[in-house]
């Protein structure tokens, strides 16, 4: 009987999410600062940068002519002023619609191309991308994600989210040099093949060695928590490496931290 092809090799603790110069754990602002301004818009991603977020958090889909989206519905009726799925638009239609979530004084705020989003990254920040699209299952599609965070200098900062395993693997499978992490709402011990977990909060209370784990298994842990201040002294007890946060600013400051925003 042929043995089974060793598992790919896992990075060392935290390296997926290694921001020199930034404290740990880091901010991960929730798409952006959706507390002050409409989620997935520049607006929002301006906002926790100047909040002191160290990594943005966003949403891809695809556009019918290929373009990396973000957005977290797979419709545009909540955030935008559109209707029907986003993947049978062009960008320029996409582009058409106000993303202002309902909020008149953010009208002109538009869906961001990935492009976007990480033209606004300074050189010590990173970008969590969540893959909410089956597109995803297509190697072809992962391969053209890495290429174009590699074109745009932000390869090395970067690590793609899903609670689909099929999606993380497709998309391995296309850029193998893009970490990848895991959100996992009932599994109560951590699984190997990912660089990066996301648990849901009260997993780390039932099992409070997860982390400990993790870390062993040279796995990065951030908890899936997008109101998490009330919870900051457990997840640094415990080691985290990053927080999910809505509010980045409050959570910078709960952290002790300064807020850069003037």
């Amino acid at each position: 009987m042929k043995s089974s092809a060793p598992a790919p090799p896992v990075s060392p603790p935290g390296l997926s999410l290694s921001l020199p110069g930034r404290e740990k754990p880091y901010v991960m602002a929730h798409r952006g600062n959706r507390v002050a301004c409409p989620e997935n818009t520049l607006a929002s991603f301006r906002r926790a940068l100047e909040d002191g977020a160290d990594i943005l958090e966003t949403d891809l889909h695809v556009s019918s002519d290929g373009t990396f989206v973000c957005i977290h519905d797979g419709t545009l009726e909540r955030t935008t002023d559109g209707r029907g799925p986003v993947e049978v638009r062009t960008l320029s239609e996409l582009k058409a619609l106000s993303a202002s979530c309902g909020r008149p004084e953010f009208a002109a705020e538009r869906i961001p191309a990935l492009a976007e989003v990480a033209a606004l990254l300074p050189p010590d920040r990173g970008l969590a991308l969540e893959l909410k699209s089956d597109r995803f299952l297509d190697p072809e599609v992962g391969r053209r994600l890495g290429e174009e965070l590699l074109a745009l200098g932000v390869l090395g900062r970067s690590v793609v989210l899903s609670f689909s395993r099929a999606r993380l693997d497709a998309t391995r499978l296309g850029a193998p040099g893009l970490p990848s992490g895991w959100i996992t709402l009932k599994e109560p011990r951590p699984v190997r093949g990912v660089e990066l977990l996301g648990p849901f909060w009260p997993i780390l209370v039932v099992n409070p060695l997860y982390v400990l784990l993790a870390h062993r298994h040279g796995q990065a842990v951030a908890p899936l928590d997008p109101s998490p201040d009330g919870r900051l002294w457990l997840y640094r007890l415990l080691g985290c490496d990053a927080v999910l946060t809505n509010d980045p600013a409050e959570t910078v400051r709960r952290l002790g931290r300064s807020v850069t925003r003037s």
